[in-house]
């Protein structure tokens, strides 16, 4: 049986998600983030060294990594129709955007979080203004360029193909869903993208996605 050590509003739901479209048996060990560090919990640790999400268990096995995870279970359950064949263009872009999510695309959207709850956090009220002026200057000079340059280059790809690896739906479409969330949550996507916005439309339909919603439980990074 394979466990999924969920938490709540992370990664893990992508795997949920993946673990619906295979039509896979599994469980889901739910944990929950610290309401005012948004930290995993300690126990995560029992499962994994670093005690992040998301992470599964299967017949003794830990796998870790959004992207090993999805390899994994792509391979070891059955996705042929979740992956293009191998040799082809479409497994080509499928792999690139396997390794975008996660590589590319994450850190500026990380980066975006951190400055713009940093001015928020407890300090000296004569250091606020100092920390909103780094971190508005950070987020002007770096972090939204950034941003709207993936933006604009997700948008562009889209634009070639219904789907981020070619006509037909696939695993990356569900790697690249935390991405395309968390830029219309917190990344300035808006009705400048409409591809975007369109592919947003399109996954949030699919019965598995809702179904993985339903395991999964609230998911923030849709409001």
């Amino acid at each position: 049986m394979i466990t999924v050590h969920h938490l709540n509003n992370s990664r893990s739901q992508r795997v949920l998600w993946l673990l619906e479209e295979l039509g896979a048996e599994y469980e889901v060990k739910r944990y929950e983030r610290d309401a005012k560090t948004m930290l995993a919990p300690p126990a995560l640790r029992s499962v994994h060294p670093l005690g992040k999400s998301p992470v599964i268990t299967e017949n003794g096995l830990t796998v870790a990594e959004s992207g090993a995870i999805i390899e994994y279970l792509i391979e070891r359950h059955g996705g042929a129709a979740l992956i293009p064949p191998a040799g082809t263009p479409e497994r080509l872009r499928y792999t690139y955007w396997l390794h975008f999510a996660e590589g590319s695309a994450m850190s500026p959207l990380l980066l975006a979080l951190i400055f713009r709850r940093l001015p928020t956090q407890p300090m000296p009220f004569f250091v606020r203004p100092v920390a909103r002026g780094l971190c508005d200057k950070v987020m002007k000079g770096f972090v939204a360029p950034q941003l709207k340059a993936q933006r604009d280059f997700m948008e562009a790809e889209l634009a070639k193909s219904a789907w981020f690896a070619g006509d037909t739906f696939s695993a990356a479409d569900i790697q690249m869903s935390f991405v395309v969330e968390g830029s219309a949550a917190r990344g300035g996507l808006d009705q400048g993208y409409p591809k975007l916005l369109s592919w947003l439309e399109r996954i949030h339909a699919r019965p598995a996605y809702q179904r993985a919603l339903e395991k999964g439980g609230p998911y923030d990074l849709l409001r």
